[in-house]
Order: structure tokens, then sequence, then C-alpha cells
């Protein structure tokens, strides 16, 4: 291992992980949103919509992130619309989120009984009213881990943005390797920069899955 080396391009790391980790985190923040937009869709069964957003999910989920930003990157510029390396990432991250974003929270809200939704009802709540302080509180606990899987998915995924010339840490990684054959060095530092992301949110999933477990048991 050639520790100078590594030295010197630290810093090419650190600030590819931070355009990682940007790109990431937006598009992350995007999905959880669309993510419970849609879920609420599915849980309501909404009429066309729902029907709109399983066709959606079933695509996105089962076609790869690498497939789609090649989509974006090169076959949209044939009818006219251009996007940059780093709006593709964002469409493409925040395309596939949101669909395992939707199915998670579908799951997780369909936990909570129908008798509770119907006593809502009888009460005189409203249905955006049952979503808010019903549903979404108790599917929410229920969906965490799900939610915490997503994230750290997405953001391993985030190693194919170097396919639409996105300067990230695999981007970095493959440049090093192909100028200076530094392949071991380039590596070894490509897996401690995704290990450095991804080992927090892996902690803090666990604290909140213990702190969850421990208010179940309390209930």
């Amino acid at each position: 291992m050639d520790l100078e080396f590594i030295k010197q391009v630290i810093p090419l790391y650190v600030e590819a992980s931070v355009l990682t980790l940007r790109i990431g985190f937006t598009g992350i923040v995007l999905s959880l949103f669309f993510g419970v937009l849609f879920a609420l869709i599915r849980f309501w069964k909404l009429p066309i919509l729902n029907l709109a957003v399983i066709v959606y999910t079933e695509i996105s989920r089962n076609t790869p992130l690498l497939i789609q930003l090649f989509f974006l990157y090169f076959a949209l510029p044939r009818i006219g619309i251009r996007l940059t390396g780093e709006q593709c990432a964002l469409i493409g991250v925040v395309f596939l989120g949101s669909s395992y974003m939707t199915e998670t929270f579908r799951s997780a809200l369909e936990t909570v009984s129908k008798s509770q939704v119907e006593s809502g009802l009888c009460i005189g709540l409203h249905t955006i009213q049952i979503a808010r302080y019903v549903v979404f509180p108790q599917g929410l606990s229920v969906a965490i881990p799900g939610v915490v899987a997503n994230i750290i998915f997405l953001l391993k995924e985030t190693s194919v943005f170097s396919a639409v010339a996105l300067a990230d840490v695999m981007f970095v990684a493959k440049d090093l390797i192909g100028l200076y054959y530094k392949t071991e060095e380039s590596l070894f530092l490509l897996v401690v920069a995704y290990f450095i992301m991804l080992l927090p949110i892996t902690v803090i999933s666990r604290v909140l899955e213990k702190r969850l477990s421990q208010y179940r048991g309390k209930k």
C-alpha cells in the first residue's frame, strides 16, 4: 500500500463523497415525501391514481438504476431533453427510491386494523384526520426498519452515478486506477468512503429500532 499516494488523493474522495451525499440525501428526502404520498393513495385505493401508482412502482422496482440513468442521460437527448449528470442522478434516485418507499410505507400502513379507521369515521374524523392521527403514527413505527434499509440501499446504489459522467467516489476510484494503476489504494479508499457514509445510518437505525421496540413493549 502506497501511503503517500493515499494521503495525496484523500481530498478527492472527500469532495466526491460530499457530492454523493448531497445528491443521495436530496433524493432520499424526496423519495420519502413521494413514498408517503403514494402509500396513502394505495392505502385508500383512490380511483385511477391507485392504478397509476401500481404501474409506476412495478416499472421502477423492476428496472435497474443504471438502466434508468442511461435512459435519462442518453435517450432523452434524442427527443430534445438534455439533462446534466447531476440532474439525471437525482431524478434516478427519486424515481427508484420513491417506489421502494411506497411499498415500505404501504405495507406498514396496512398493519393498522380497518376497525380503527372505521372508528375514526364513526366519531366524525375525515380522511385526512384519520390518516394523520390514526393510520400514519402507527404505520410509521412499523416502517422505520424498512425505511432505513431503503436509505442504505439507495446510498449504495449511488455507485452507478459514474456511468453518467458524475464525479462520485466510484468515478474517482476508477479514474485513479486508470491514471496511476493504484488499484489496491484506490479500492481501499472507496471502501472506506462508503463505510464512513453508511455506518452512521446503521447506528442510528439500531438506536431507533431499539427505542421503538421498547415503546411498543410498554404499550
